[in-house]
C-alpha cells in the first residue's frame, strides 16, 4: 500500500511517477523498497489517468455497504433469542410430561 501513496503523493506534487521517483520517496520515508514491486506499480499505472481514479474513487459511496452487514448481524441475534426461547419452552414441556 505504501508504494501507492508514494505514486500517489508524486502525482499531488505534480511529479513524474516511475521507478525512480518512487524508489526516492520510499526510501526517504525509512522504508524498505522492494524493486519487483515498484516495477509492478509503475506497469499497472501506465494506462491509468491517476487524477480521474481519484475523482471516481471520492464519487463511490463508501458507507453504504458497510451499514448492510450491521443490520443482518442485529437481526441474527434477534433470531437467535427467539430460537432459544422456544428451546427453553420446548426444554420445559418436555420435563413436565416426565412429572405428569
Amino acid at each position: 500500500m505504501e508504494y501507492v501513496y508514494a505514486a500517489m503523493l508524486l502525482h499531488s506534487a505534480e511529479k513524474e511517477v516511475n521507478e525512480a521517483a518512487v524508489t526516492k520517496v520510499m526510501e526517504a520515508a525509512g522504508t524498505k523498497c522492494d524493486s519487483a514491486r515498484v516495477k509492478a506499480l509503475i506497469a499497472s499505472l501506465k494506462d491509468i489517468n491517476i487524477e480521474e481514479a481519484i475523482e471516481k474513487a471520492a464519487q463511490a459511496p463508501a458507507a453504504a455497504p458497510a451499514a448492510a452487514p450491521a443490520e443482518a448481524a442485529g437481526e441474527e441475534k434477534k433470531e437467535e433469542k427467539k430460537e432459544e426461547g422456544k428451546t427453553e419452552e420446548e426444554a420445559a414441556e418436555g420435563l413436565s410430561s416426565l412429572f405428569g
